[in-house]
């Protein structure tokens, strides 16, 4: 059996290559900080929620496709 790429590596459990994943974390981070005015101070908690909300939405569409 041959060894996995380091692409084939980085993919994560919903089928979706890791670089795309934070980069929408980080549109939906971005989102909540200016929702809450552009104060900062809130970086992790931010991050943290866009976390979860996209990988709600990515197991939401994964169901959806079965």
């Amino acid at each position: 059996m041959a060894a996995m790429s380091s692409k084939e590596n980085t993919q994560t459990t919903l089928g979706r290559p890791r670089e795309k994943m934070i980069e929408m974390i980080q549109e939906k981070a971005y989102e909540l900080y200016e929702r809450r005015g552009r104060i900062s101070g809130h970086e992790w908690e931010d991050w943290f929620e866009a976390e979860k909300m996209v990988k709600r939405e990515l197991g939401n569409s994964r169901r959806k496709a079965r």
